[in-house]
């Protein structure tokens, strides 16, 4: 395993890693989230999130 970012297909809850890497980016903060402590995204926009907060704010659930 690489200390580069992987490539991630998001699915209704479960990923698989297309690109190997230690860890993805979340889409609002750009933080990187290491794949074993990824536990928020979204499948219908392929995207992940650092946390609940991060989640709800992508997803228009926090102002």
């Amino acid at each position: 395993m690489t200390d580069q970012e992987a490539r991630v297909s998001y699915g209704d809850g479960d990923f698989a890693v297309v690109k190997p890497g230690r860890f993805v980016r979340c889409a609002v903060t750009g933080r990187p989230i290491p794949l074993e402590g990824l536990r928020y995204w979204s499948a219908q926009r392929q995207e992940a999130y650092a946390g609940p907060a991060e989640a709800a704010q992508a997803l228009g659930g926090a102002r």
